[in-house]
């Protein structure tokens, strides 16, 4: 190849990384995917372990769909308690079934997709390999400088170089993309339980206000318990935090019975979690999944925009980055997409992680959601970002969340269930 050892050098061979390198690789660039652990079966520890309706295309394209199916993989659906009581999405009576992706184990997940990578025609996995350096050519990157599982150093050059490489992205710093830092106003906690019992073995969210908690079931009989609470709570943490944590689920609603499951994990998390935002394109740079956003964890986008941003790239600039077009027109194109769909989500949810109750806009939708199940299915495609705040806010939808709460309103009280003000802990 005129000008470098590949076409794209991917840097972190998880979820974007991965499905980047793929899908890369099937648009005819030779594609060098680089890790930096050498064990092919290593994955993400401290995740939500759910993938988003909205990455389901990107699945299927990937043709992970039917293998995760027999990986045991999880159909996500979901109900959230609030202090209007649960929202239950369902499908429109006759209509389709409502949009779904998976919740799946990372160390399930993790293995089989970068196997697949690895398989991909074009597709170089390179385990091992620590990415040390950029290499600048005419001011813009050109490749990168890496060291070896045996110590040594290699420069692979490339058209391309995509930053796959998580929240503290090496390539991003390297760079010197600038970085937007958000702080959170909560921190999160979760462990592993093995047959856990669940109310219609479903995923639960609770909107404690601020504090808040999920559970969701994966394959294997395994559900993820985590709580992500105010950090005026965290001092408990700090002094007991299995006895916190336990207490913390057992005072949630509808609580999940604990002593009817095995803890099969440690009690893991974060203390600071602040969201990011970075330029997500430079000279010769993209960047993908937490790379370039890193959201708040606690609604469990991370994955699925991981698989969608980096098909939103190959889809982008795989004709130039193999050498058939505009490389730098191409990377504006990806821009444009990534900032388009994901900064509103992103503004939403730094707003939401200075841990506060509900603004007046979300008790409106959340209530009308509580209330009415074609509320609530619309709150459902928002949650699985597959509309964005315009289209959930959108006026006709806020026009029937009104009436919705309007009719609970003036109905009869023995009609209506009873208003209940959140516990505040």
């Amino acid at each position: 190849m005129e000008g470098g050892d590949y076409d794209v050098v991917v840097v972190g061979a998880s979820l974007a990384g991965c499905t980047a390198a793929i899908l890369f690789a099937r648009r005819g660039a030779r594609v060098a995917l680089l890790e930096r652990r050498s064990d092919p079966e290593a994955y993400k520890v401290l995740c939500t372990h759910a993938i988003t309706a909205c990455a389901y295309p990107v699945l299927d394209e990937l043709g992970l769909v039917p293998e995760l199916e027999k990986a045991g993989a999880v159909r996500n659906e979901a109900r959230w308690y609030t202090r209007w009581g649960w929202i239950v999405p369902k499908p429109a009576p006759g209509g389709p079934e409502l949009p779904y992706a998976y919740n799946v184990r990372r160390s399930t997940l993790d293995p089989l997709l970068r196997s697949r990578a690895a398989a991909t025609p074009g597709v170089d996995l390179l385990a091992g390999h620590k990415v040390t350096g950029l290499l600048q050519e005419g001011g813009r990157t050109a490749g990168v400088r890496a060291t070896t599982p045996d110590g040594g150093e290699r420069e692979l050059r490339a058209r391309l170089v995509v930053g796959a490489d998580g929240k503290d992205s090496a390539v991003a710093r390297l760079a010197g993309i600038p970085t937007r830092r958000h702080e959170n106003g909560r921190f999160g906690y979760l462990a592993h339980y093995r047959n856990l019992p669940l109310p219609g073995g479903i995923g639960q969210t609770w909107f404690l206000e601020p504090d808040m908690a999920y559970s969701f079931p994966n394959d294997d009989g395994v559900t993820v318990l985590a709580v992500v609470p105010d950090k005026q709570r965290l001092p408990a943490f700090r002094e007991d935090l299995e006895g916190a944590f336990e207490a913390f689920i057992r005072a949630l609603p509808e609580a999940p019975p604990l002593d009817s499951a095995e803890r099969v994990s440690k009690i893991i998390g974060m203390v600071d979690h602040p969201l990011l935002t970075r330029e997500p394109t430079a000279p010769g740079i993209a960047l993908v999944g937490d790379a370039a956003l890193t959201g708040d964890p606690l609604w469990g986008t991370g994955c699925g925009w991981a698989f969608q941003t980096a098909h939103w790239l190959a889809e982008a600039v795989g004709p130039a980055a193999a050498g058939g077009g505009d490389l730098d027109r191409s990377l504006a194109a990806y821009a444009r997409t990534h900032r388009r769909r994901l900064r509103p989500h992103q503004r939403i949810a730094v707003d939401f992680a200075r841990s506060r109750p509900f603004n007046p806009m979300e008790r409106l939708m959340f209530s009308a959601a509580a209330r009415d199940e074609g509320a609530a299915r619309h709150m459902y495609l928002f949650s699985a970002r597959l509309i964005g705040p315009l289209g959930f806010l959108n006026p006709v939808s806020v026009a029937r969340a009104a009436a919705v709460n309007l009719r609970h309103r003036f109905a009869p009280a023995a009609g209506r269930a009873a208003y209940r003000e959140p516990e505040r802990r």
